[in-house]
Formats: structure tokens, sequence, C-alpha cells
């Protein structure tokens, strides 16, 4: 009677011993074996852990880094910053505006805009500077949650000697460098090879490979061969308790009729040239939305957004001869150039050169693209 029951157990057994057996197996050969992907969604993961492109990092960043301009009685002083909040809130160091009665920036669009000190340190040289009329734009990410290392590749920007949106690259060379210059504490700062001059004061230092900024070109050596940068992450505390307490109605603003001068020629043709530039870069960048925004209203009223980016879609490259610029009776801006457009609409390529006339003006207080002809130039 009790003979019977050990064939049932004796296959029991012999199934749980070929499972354990199967399972190895099975998990060895899977473990061996190189898995073949080919899930497009997978594929896009991988692209995007490589290194961020660097004209993609420079374009976008340059699209936040401000020229600062504080004024008095004696000087105009400028140097750089960066928007880094949807306030409208820019980082630019002290020694940039601690003496200036009147401050105003210069955008990467070539737009003039009054700004008010939000807060200035007295020993380390830090500030933030508002422009409400930026609040709600797009600002540069910035890295707050760890320091950069020696070796790391680094982009520096600003505005050297007036020269917008000037690009330097290097490495960090040196961590915790501690010193003073001119009454301003500096900790705990970033040493880099990347140069800073008179003018890249309170402009981003940025992570190569993160496109995030980690720091706030503030001193240079004479001979510009070493830059000093301080970490974001040792100063952002502050800076956001003074955007935090600040409120619009109690900052003082210079008035936007002080500060646009169409008087100097020289100037008034940088700007217009600059303003130039960033039309044609833009639509090299495939960024339509800033190009179009550098239109004046009688161009928008006749070509809608749509049209507009229509007539450069299947542009893929672009180059532009040196400017020919002048300014007109009528006090206004002519400037001359000649485009190369390759472009490619899927079936063919095809290249054309042709001359183009811009006017420039003031519309509304900003300088703005009034009229653009063209003309083809013979192969």
């Amino acid at each position: 009677m009790y003979k019977k029951r050990y064939p049932p157990l004796i296959v029991s057994f012999l199934l749980l011993i070929i499972g354990i057996i199967g399972f190895i197996f099975i998990y060895n050969y899977w473990n061996v074996q190189q898995i073949s992907v080919t899930d497009p969604l997978i594929e896009k993961v991988n692209v995007d852990t490589e290194q961020l492109d660097l004209k993609s990092i420079i374009y976008e960043a340059e699209k936040n880094v401000i020229q600062i301009e504080g004024k008095n009685d004696h000087t105009t002083i400028t140097g750089s910053g960066f928007l880094y909040n949807e306030k409208g809130d820019i980082i630019t160091n002290a020694h940039v505006i601690n003496d200036a009665e009147m401050i105003y920036v210069r955008t990467a669009n070539a737009r003039i805009y009054p700004a008010a000190v939000v807060g200035i340190g007295e020993e380390n040289d830090i500030a933030v500077i508002r422009v409400p009329q930026l609040a709600g734009q797009d600002f540069s990410p910035v890295e707050d949650d760890s320091f950069a290392e020696i070796g790391d590749e680094v982009i520096a920007l600003g505005s050297p000697h007036g020269f917008q949106n000037t690009v330097t690259l290097g490495i960090i060379s040196g961590t915790e460098r501690n010193f003073t210059v001119d009454g301003y504490d500096y900790s705990n700062v970033y040493q880099i090879s990347a140069p800073i001059t008179h003018g890249n004061s309170g402009g981003p230092l940025i992570n190569r490979n993160t496109g995030k900024i980690i720091g706030i070109n503030s001193v240079g050596t004479n001979d510009g061969t070493i830059g000093f940068s301080i970490p974001t992450n040792d100063v952002m505390d502050q800076i956001e308790q003074w955007s935090y307490e600040a409120h619009n109605d109690q900052l003082d603003f210079a008035n936007i009729e002080d500060i646009t001068d169409t008087e100097n020629p020289e100037n008034y043709i940088d700007d217009a040239e600059y303003l130039i530039d960033y039309y044609l870069e833009s639509i090299s960048n495939r960024d339509y939305v800033s190009a179009y925004a550098l239109l004046g209203s009688i161009i928008q009223a006749e070509y809608s957004y749509p049209d507009f980016r229509e007539a450069y879609i299947h542009t893929v490259d672009l180059h532009y001869e040196e400017f020919s610029s002048n300014v007109t009776d009528d006090n206004y801006i002519k400037i001359t150039t000649d485009i190369t457009t390759e472009s490619n609409n899927g079936e063919e390529s095809n290249n054309e050169t042709s001359t183009f006339e811009f006017t420039i003006g003031y519309e509304n207080d900003q300088l703005k693209i009034l009229t653009i002809t063209t003309n083809e130039k013979d192969s």
C-alpha cells in the first residue's frame, strides 16, 4: 500500500532536477548573447548620451548672454551677464554695476532695455539685475548639484570690449583658488584656461559636456592667459533670496528714452550689423522664430510666420560676405551683403547667391529689420 507512493515522488523529483538544469542553461545562454536592439526609441536614448554638439551649445547659450552697460557722469562700464530665471533676472558681477547710476542691457537680438539692481554683494563679487521685458523667456540651465573638476572642458561667453557674444574655450585648470581683488573676496573659485578680459566679467562659464552653467566669469590675469570663475553652486542661495524678495514696483529702472541712441553713428551701425548677424545665424541654425521676431511690422503683415518658415525650411547652409553699411539721410541703416544659400528639398541640392539689402531702424524703441530687398547674382 505504501510502496505505491514512491513512483510519483520520483517523477516529481526528476522534473524538479530537469527544471533547475534547464533554468541554468537558459540563464547562461542569454548571459553570453549580444542583444540586437532595433527599437528606435532605445536608439534615440543612446544618441542623446553622446557629447552635445558644440555649435548647438554655443548658439543656445548666446541667446541668454546679456551685454550690460552701466553709466555714470564720467564713464560707461561694459560687462556681461546671463538670464537665469523666468522673472527676467540676470546674474552678473558686482563690480560691473557697482558705480553705475543708470543700467541698461543689450540682448542677443540687439534689443535694449533698462535694468534695475535686485541685489549686489558687498564682499563677494556677485549681483543680480532685473529686466521685466525678459520675463517669461527661456533661460539658461544652471548646475546646482555638482562641482567641476580639473580637466573638465568649459566654454566662457561674454562681451569683451563691446563685442557681444564672444566665445573662448578651455578647461578647468585649478579649483579652490582664494584671493582678494578690489575689495572683493574670491574663495573656492575655478581657475580656467579660457581667457577672461574686460567685458567678459559676469558672463557664464558652461560645462562643455552638459551645456549647463557652472560659473560666473569674474577675473582675468593681465596677460589674459588665465581666468577665474565663481562656482554657481556657492552663490545660488544668495541669488535666489535676492530674486525672491525683489518686487518690480520697488525697483529703480532707467528711462528707455535715455538709453536709445541714434545720434552716435558708429554705435548705431554696430547695433544694426549685430542685428543682421543674429538674424542670419538664427536662420542658419533653423531658429526661425527668433529670426522672424526681428522683422518689422510691415514685413510681418505681408509674410506670416508659416510663409517665412517655408521660405527657409529647405536651407541646409548659409554663408554671407562682409557687410557694407551706412546711415541714410532719414536716419536709417542700410546694410548690403552677398548671401549664398545651399538648399535641399529632398530631391536635389541647389546653391544660390543673392545680394541682400536690409533697412534697419527703430520701431517701438527697438531695432527692427524694416525692409529686405534681394537681387540674384549672375552665376
